[in-house]
């Protein structure tokens, strides 16, 4: 560690005027007082400061290649006191070509910390702004904030996110840091600050989204400015629809999408699978080879956010009486689950921006309306979507782009045109105990142990499968979504949270009375328990005390790990047996395409291949083979469908990219058609669902704040061109290599 004391008296340098309510705690290019700078793989090469292009002065620091490379600055004796502050400002500027990973940490003298994340960009020096208590976007609503930095009091700012919190009249110490950087990385820092006001905070919401539900941050080609524009785009795509259907006519594909080439399977009225040659293949009704490709969440409904309590983020609103008001409604997303835990503006009134700006488009005119009169004209015909019309038109788009099936939640009502073949949701609620395992995201795991769970499951399938039964067009159905088989983490406790949680619970709950249950059988006693586990157990009752704390797998015990096994491998074989046996009972023509895995363990993947028709998992990487070890999964020999992939960018409007991130949207198409190729070599995948149809609203979806760019479509219902261009080319592509792989002679 290398020691620094800033002289007291350095030259007057060149630097920006502060932001209102900002004091300077400290000055790298002229302190006004003592300061201590330690630095841990890191150091300032000059002693002078230097200018930069823009005319600032700041002071290099260089943060080696290093696990953690940290500048760390302390007042010269006690603490500071910061208990009028409200944020945290540091001056800095990024010397390198690339975005920097930033860590800022601020230690209290208890030893309590503060830390935020920076996302430092390339290009002039900023004013990074840390909050001093725990803030992000989803205290405004929002998965993501708007872009930064960005111009508030003549300054470039950026604001950034914090979590923990520290005794702010007692502050240690700040640290920056860079983490694991693979080379030396510099940064250019003049002053440290704090800001007693939340102005900048404030004024970085305001007036956030615009009359179509769009950012008002930035610009884009398909940005919309006006009424006129949207009614324009939507007869441009209307006539390349119609153009791209007409050649969809003349491929070679059977009423269900299925390819016509090749020697055909057995045709029994309904989709199933068969493997063949060695790949694993959907089969349409009329025994035809079928690549699912897909989209998730085709539905008009996807535009809706809340409103209450945060007006002030939007610039245009329409008044209760005018026509769009018709697209306001209430609701409530408060529901105790880890989705939304830290947000707020999470119920209340919200409005439909998606199905205002449809009816902006193809809503019947107000004759002889007075565009200045702000009143509904009492000739206006009442405001409404357009079902049947939307219905039609979608249908149309996923045809002409090369899509073939209805991905998880979207509008039931699209499967009845006998189009495009369709999945449905299987949900499962109810009053049955639940687990947690850490994870919890969407709620605690059901307990399929628990006779309430079977009964739930009974009456989940029985209405979903009531007027589907015959339907041909059905493909099947998921078995939920994303549970939290386990923790997220590679430690023992994440990977084997569903043992742990199960055992922290009381004998109320019927899986922890199943796995006493399977110890007791194993072991007989305490003492056997105690032996195989290496632990001292000295009643068989403290087991059964909730809070019990299991201990970790360990070499010197290896039955700790066999039991956990065992515990989570029958746990999941009687979750899927459970709705097995009801979807036999309930539609027995019909697929269970698997538990759409996000998070998962060896014995839920095994348990879902015993009982499921399908494997599904959710595949946020750059192709499938990074989400999964296929050669695993060959050894269970089921069909895998990739339930849900995205790629997204943030120059389209809504702020976050998703849980892939590429640079540009021109990158979308590519990456798409990538993800493509590497699922169609695979033999064991049978299909690709994008998530998702629509953007996801900018000021974030009713369901978890998320406010992502992942659409084929934006909230102003225009689609993106060159992206659907790239993806109708890879679904066709798609085809004409499914189409190969069908006419292939046989092996001798």
């Amino acid at each position: 560690m290398v020691r620094r004391t800033l002289p007291a008296v350095i030259a007057l340098l060149l630097s920006p005027p502060l932001l209102a309510g900002q004091q300077t705690l400290f000055s790298f290019v002229r302190p006004a007082s003592v300061v201590n700078v330690a630095t841990v793989d890191a150091g300032m090469p000059q002693y002078n400061a230097e200018q930069t292009a823009q005319g600032e002065v700041l002071r290099r620091v260089v943060f080696n290649a290093a696990e953690r490379p940290t500048l760390r600055m302390s007042p010269q004796s006690g603490t500071w006191d910061w208990s009028s502050g409200r944020f945290l400002t540091l001056r800095l500027q990024n010397a390198m070509a690339w975005a920097l990973t930033l860590d800022v940490t601020v230690q209290g003298n208890d030893g309590r910390t503060l830390t935020s994340r920076i996302d430092l960009p390339a290009g002039p020096a900023q004013t990074v702004m840390v909050p001093l208590t725990a803030r992000s976007p989803l205290q405004q609503g929002l998965r993501a904030g708007p872009p930064m930095p960005w111009s508030f009091g003549g300054q470039r700012v950026l604001l950034g996110s914090s979590t923990g919190a520290v005794d702010l009249a007692q502050v240690a110490a700040v640290s920056l840091s860079i983490p694991g950087p693979k080379a030396a990385q510099s940064l250019l820092i003049e002053r440290v600050g704090i800001q007693d006001d939340d102005q900048a905070w404030q004024a970085a919401y305001r007036e956030l989204i615009d009359a179509y539900g769009q950012s008002t941050r930035s610009t884009w080609p398909e940005k919309v400015t006006s009424d006129e524009q949207l009614k324009a785009s939507a007869g441009r795509e209307q006539q390349q629809i119609k153009g791209w259907l007409a050649e969809r006519e003349k491929q070679p594909l059977d009423t269900y999408g299925g390819v016509t080439a090749g020697t055909p399977f057995e045709a029994t009225g309904f989709f199933r699978t068969e493997k063949r040659e060695g790949r694993w293949y959907l089969v349409t009704p009329l025994g035809h080879p079928f690549y699912s490709l897909g989209v998730n969440a085709v539905a008009a409904d996807g535009g809706r956010t809340y409103v209450a309590g945060r007006e002030g983020m939007f610039k245009a609103l329409p008044q209760q009486g005018e026509p769009l008001s018709a697209f306001y409604g209430q609701g409530n997303n408060d529901d105790g689950n880890a989705s939304s835990q830290g947000r707020a503006f999470k119920k209340g009134q919200w409005f439909d921006f998606y199905a205002a700006n449809l009816e902006r488009t193809y809503g019947a005119p107000c004759q002889g309306a007075d565009p200045q009169a702000p009143a509904q004209p009492a000739n206006c015909p009442p405001a409404k979507l357009d079902s049947a019309r939307w219905q039609r038109h979608t249908l149309d788009r996923l045809q002409a782009w090369g899509f073939n099936t209805l991905g998880n939640w979207s509008d039931a009502a699209l499967g009845e045109h006998q189009r495009v073949p369709y999945t449905l949701p299987l949900s499962i609620v109810g009053d049955y105990a639940s687990i947690s395992t850490g994870m919890d995201w969407w709620g605690r795991m059901p307990d399929p142990f628990d006779p309430r769970f079977a009964m739930a499951t009974e009456r989940a399938v029985a209405i979903a499968a009531r007027d589907h039964r015959d339907d041909p067009w059905l493909i099947g159905y998921f078995a939920d979504n994303e549970l939290a088989w386990a923790a997220p983490g590679d430690d023992p406790k994440a990977r084997y949270g569903l043992a742990y949680g199960t055992l922290r619970l009381t004998t109320d709950v019927p899986a922890k009375r199943a796995f006493l249950k399977q110890l007791r059988d194993k072991y007989r006693n305490q003492e056997g328990l105690s032996k195989a586990w290496g632990i001292e157990l000295s009643a068989w009752e403290l087991m059964e005390d909730p809070g019990f704390e299991a201990p970790l797998p360990s070499p010197e015990h290896p039955e700790i790990e066999r039991d956990y096994q065992y515990f989570q491998q029958v746990f999941a074989q009687t979750y899927f047996k459970t709705l097995s046996d009801s979807l036999k009972w309930h539609a027995p023509n019909h697929l269970l395409l698997g538990g759409r895995f996000a998070v998962s363990t060896p014995e839920a993947v095994k348990a879902c291949a015993e009982f499921c028709d399908v494997l599904s998992f959710n595949f946020y990487t750059l192709k499938p083979q990074d989400g999964y070890d296929f050669a695993r999964l060959a050894e269970l020999d089921k069909p895998v469908l990739v339930s849900e992939f995205q790629f997204g960018s943030r120059d389209r409007g809504p702020f976050w990219p998703g849980p892939v991130e590429v640079a540009r949207e021109e990158d979308r198409g590519p990456a798409y058609g990538n993800f493509l190729k590497a699922a169609l070599a695979q033999p064991t995948i049978v299909g690709a669902h994008w998530f998702q149809y629509l953007d996801q609203p900018a000021s974030g979806r009713l369901l978890d704040a998320e406010n992502g760019h992942l659409g084929l479509v934006a909230i102003t219902d225009i689609a993106y061109p060159g992206f659907v261009q790239a993806v109708r080319k890879s679904n066709l592509e798609a085809m004409d290599q499914l189409r190969a792989h069908s006419q292939a002679p046989a092996s001798p």
